[in-house]
């Protein structure tokens, strides 16, 4: 048996097993602890999960597949240390710890035409069991609103680059650019300032991406990537962002991969719009590998407006992303990737709309969202030696999907990846 040491779990490098284990004792004293209501005002438990249906026509080998999921099993626990009214502008603290089961429900991913990443193509990977264990310092310096606030953050979650994690947005379809908009369960460290409207976030973090579930960031890589980001909030509800990422060897964990370079812009509106709680998104993301070789561009829109229990949605994209060669399972490429099995770069085109209708039980702590969503996309070669047609089948590659969205205590809701004094929800649009 494999045995991981105490040492071993604060270096981040012990087997799958023992991590497993660790994820497994975890997740059970959470439940025991939200079952028998126990928790100190100070700490709060989210959960949501997704059961759905997805029937997509022309994937891989031109097979029209119907599949059923749980998806984005997700179970989190903030904690906040309490602080007296007469210490408002002290210096506090907080932890979370996000547990994600995709790893066992979604083990060969979920069926999503475009989707890549992890070794993974037209179905989106599954999560770490860990997706974040954080502990942040907020307002060091005891300043008021207004004045110069400084906060740390470390653990493993997300590098402060881009836009929010999918998860917490109105689309349940994961996005094609993730792997270009976000930065997620690395080992890092942040260093925030602010003043008044504008802050800027300094992460250090592990370039390595995970490559299984059990996967926690590797020690030996040690921070040896780095990003910046810049927010400013003019007015209440309105946030524009722009990030730079240096990242060291994503795709080959002993680091002998290519260095990323990724850009992102975003603005973001969330608030009320003709009387109705609105979200807007406007991305815009770049991410060259080798030296400038392969460049691939995103752009994206999407929103929601709620009009009572009643909320329609939409997203476009349009996002170039590598096409790598595949292994006998047609849904997964060669891993570690390396640069000479990129067949080629294509460009897909997705325009989605859904609707769901928001149900509250449990005196309004439980929301059960039913939806229907579908989605239709449109995919050219741009370079290289793949040619999607004869891949796919066609060139447009239609899906739909019929799901529940349920979800405790508000998580989907949640601005998944923001630390320490950062405004973590979406603001009126949930809540």
């Amino acid at each position: 048996m494999k045995r991981c040491s105490a040492l071993a779990l604060g270096r981040w490098n012990c087997g799958g097993r023992a991590a497993d284990g660790l994820a497994t004792l975890v997740l059970g004293l959470l439940f025991s602890a939200s079952a028998s209501h126990r928790l100190s005002a100070q700490a709060t438990i989210h959960a949501q999960a997704i059961p759905l249906v997805t029937r997509a026509w022309h994937t891989p080998g031109d097979r029209s597949l119907s599949e059923f999921a749980l998806v984005q099993p997700a179970l989190m626990l903030e904690w906040e240390q309490p602080m007296p009214a007469s210490m408002e502008a002290a210096p506090h603290f907080s932890a979370r710890l996000t547990l994600d089961g995709e790893g066992l429900s979604i083990p060969d991913g979920e069926l999503a035409p475009g989707d890549y990443g992890e070794g993974f193509y037209d179905r989106r990977h599954p999560h770490t069991y860990v997706h974040e264990l954080m502990l942040s310092g907020s307002d060091l310096l005891g300043r008021h609103d207004g004045e110069l606030q400084l906060s740390l953050s470390a653990g493993k979650g997300f590098v402060a680059f881009g836009t929010d994690d999918p998860m917490g947005r109105p689309v349940v379809r994961y996005p094609v650019n993730h792997h270009l908009a976000q930065l997620l369960e690395r080992g890092v460290a942040i260093g925030r300032a602010s003043y008044g409207p504008v802050a800027v976030e300094v992460t250090g973090f592990n370039g390595d991406e995970p490559t299984k579930p059990s996967d926690w960031p590797n020690w030996d890589r040690g921070l040896d990537s780095r990003a910046v980001r810049l927010t400013a909030t003019p007015i209440t509800g309105l946030e524009a962002q722009y990030s730079w990422a240096r990242v060291k060897s994503p795709e080959h964990r002993q680091g002998a991969g290519s260095t990323q370079h990724k850009r992102s812009a975003s603005v973001r509106w969330s608030g009320p719009l003709a009387h109705r709680p609105t979200y807007g998104l406007l991305e815009w993301a770049r991410t060259e590998e080798a030296g400038g070789f392969f460049v691939f561009h995103s752009l994206l829109a999407e929103g929601a407006m709620r009009f009572g229990r009643q909320r329609p949605y939409f997203r476009f994209e349009r996002t170039a992303r590598p096409e790598d060669q595949r292994t006998l399972d047609s849904f997964r490429s060669i891993r570690p990737h390396l640069d000479n099995s990129i067949l080629g770069i294509t460009r897909w085109t997705i325009w989605t709309a859904g609707y769901g209708v928001s149900l509250l039980t449990a005196r309004g702590r439980l929301e059960v969202r039913p939806f229907v969503e579908g989605s239709l996309a449109r995919v050219e070669a741009l370079e290289g030696i793949f040619d999607p047609k004869t891949f796919y089948g066609a060139s447009v590659l239609p899906n739909v999907t019929l799901g529940v969205r349920m979800d405790w205590g508000g998580m989907s809701g949640m601005r998944m990846g923001r630390y320490g004094a950062v405004e973590t929800h979406m603001g009126s649009m949930d809540h």
